[in-house]
Order: C-alpha cells, then structure tokens, then sequence
C-alpha cells in the first residue's frame, strides 16, 4: 500500500510539474512609467483685489488681463461676481489671480502646475508611488484635464494636459500684445524647509534636473534650481527651491515668479515710461544676482515678488555650483 501510495503521489507530481512547464505564468502588470513632463503650465496667486491686480499685469506689465471666457461660465474678471482671473503669458503658460484670501497668511502661493502629455498615465504613476488621487471626473476652469498633490511641504502641485477644446488652446495666437514685458515664465520660485524631502519628491518622483545650487553667503545654501525633465529645446523651465531654516516674516518675497527678459535695461526703461508707473509707486533696481544675471524685482499690490531675469549670464560665462551645505531641515 506504500509503495502503491508514493507511486501515485509521484504521478501527480509529474503531472503538475508538466501542467506548470506547459501552461506560461501569468504576466505581472508592469509599473506605469512617468509621462513627460514639458513645462510649466501656470501658477497661482491669492489677490485681495481682482481689479487691483489685474490692473497692475495688465497696465503696468503690459499683459492682457484674461483669456476669452466667456465660454466657460466664469464671470467676466470686472464684474462684481468674479473671482479668478487668467494673466496669459504665451500660449501655453499663464497665471491665474484668486480673489480669495490666502489660505495661511501672508502666503499669496495657491499653487504651481506643470503640463503632461498624458493626465491619465500621470495619475496611475503617482498612485503607484504612493498617492491618493481620486478619478478624473471633470474638466478644470480652464477647460482641460487636471489634477493635484502635495510636495513634501504643503506646496499644492497641479498636473494639466491641455485640450483642444480648453480656454489656453482656443486662445492660440490671441491676447498677446507687445506690450508685455515678457513671454515666458522662466522660473516659479517656492519656500522648501527640508532640502532631502524635496530632492527625493522632485528628482526621484517627478524626475526633475538639478542644474545649479547658490548660496547668499558660503555657510549655507540658499537656492537649488530643478529644470522639468522633459522641456522642448528652448524652453528649458525650472523651479528654485527657496531653502530656509526659520520661515521668512514675508513668503511673498520668497514664493515669486521669474520672467524672462532678453535685456533687463529695456524692460525696466519700458516699464518706467509707462504712465503705471507712477501708480506702482516703487523703485526699480537692477542688480546682479548670484547665479550671473541681470534681474530686477517688482512686486504686485499685495507684495507677491515678480522678478525679471535676463537669460545668459552677465559676461556669458556660467556660474559654478555652490559647494554649501543646506540648512538643518525645518521639519522632519
């Protein structure tokens, strides 16, 4: 009986092993991969006055105060019911002003956004890194597909693939008038309190390039500059970590806007004719900064800076790297 026994064990044996030989395991779903990320998309600001501050983008900066909107159930950016304004700055990037108070004062920074080729592949990506998103069900203001997250310190980062249908496709070619002082976001600039975190988020993650670190005194680093991973030739955007140790008494000089300008002297002769000018009521210096370029700040009615930053560097040699070490993190 034990001999009778092993031998049909045996069988059976063989016959699973030949079962499993024949028959191909099941393939395992593969990771999604990262979509490209092209660029900046837009970024957000919290305005106390609409009118106000579309006043200071359109008749002191020479940008037109919004996109054709009247499609998309908005209210008009004058009207009495208004509370989003769209600034373009070319065809695909643009500011939008929130006539809402900011959500931690003075923090002005609603949020910063990158465009993808694929808003969908994006997601599963971020959910198989961890990320709660919850289904695209809807189309933004704006008329795209978007979604969003929180980097490592609360920075609300938004995700947009634009559509043909979408206010920023249908505005191609329109409300781009040579008035503006620039036409190309060249940087967002943000505050990061825990310099590892926020590599591990924006390189790791999202795949962003580290292309220069600075410093305001050689003790310790001051700024890290993330180009996006996938820009066309030309339009090479990136963001700049704003390292601190202790919160600055203004985030507004810390969380800005970098546009750039090909001559620093034109643009401030050309803001300085305009009749705005003398309702902006503030100077304007240009200085040269740490990384070698010619750049000048303003700042909107309720202090969020704007800087304009010239391209290349002053005498057309890059600036090394800094070598110091970043603050102590501000948080764990």
């Amino acid at each position: 009986m034990r001999a009778h026994s092993a031998r049909r064990c045996s069988t059976a044996l063989r016959i699973v092993a030949t079962l499993l030989l024949a028959t191909p395991l099941l393939a395992q779903s593969p990771a999604p991969t990262r979509p490209h990320i092209t660029g900046i998309s837009h970024v957000g600001f919290f305005v106390s006055d609409l009118p106000k501050a579309i006043a200071f983008w359109h008749d002191f900066l020479g940008f037109e105060e919004s996109y054709d909107i009247t499609k998309t159930g908005i209210a008009p950016p004058n009207s009495p019911g208004a509370t989003i304004a769209f600034i373009k700055i070319n065809d695909r990037q643009h500011v939008e002003l929130f006539n809402n108070p900011p959500t931690s004062p003075p923090n002005f920074l609603s949020h910063i956004a990158f465009t993808v080729d694929d808003i969908q592949q994006m997601r599963a990506y971020l959910i198989a890194k961890g990320f709660d998103i919850k289904p695209i069900t809807a189309k933004s203001r704006a008329g795209d597909y978007s979604f969003h997250i929180l980097d490592p310190d609360g920075t609300q980062v938004e995700f947009v693939q634009t559509l043909p249908t979408g206010m920023e496709a249908q505005a191609a070619g329109k409300f781009a008038p040579a008035s503006r002082v620039s036409g190309h976001i060249y940087h967002l600039g943000f505050l990061v309190g825990n310099t590892q975190r926020a590599l591990d988020f924006y390189t790791n993650i999202l795949g962003f390039q580290e292309i220069w670190r600075g410093a305001s005194n050689p003790d310790q680093l001051s700024w890290i500059n993330m180009r996006v991973p996938d820009g066309p030739p030309g339009h090479q955007d990136y963001v700049e970590f704003m390292l601190y140790r202790t919160l600055p008494a203004t985030y507004g000089s810390s969380n800005h806007i970098a546009l750039e300008v090909p001559d620093i002297a034109a643009a401030v002769a050309a803001l300085k004719s305009r009749p705005a000018f003398a309702a902006y009521g503030r100077s304007i210096d240009i200085h040269l900064g740490k990384n070698g370029k010619r750049q000048a700040n303003l700042y909107d009615p309720d202090g969020t800076r704007i800087e304009l930053m010239e391209p290349v560097t002053a005498d057309g040699k890059p600036v090394p790297s800094s070598t110091a070490p970043p603050p102590p993190p501000a948080h764990p």
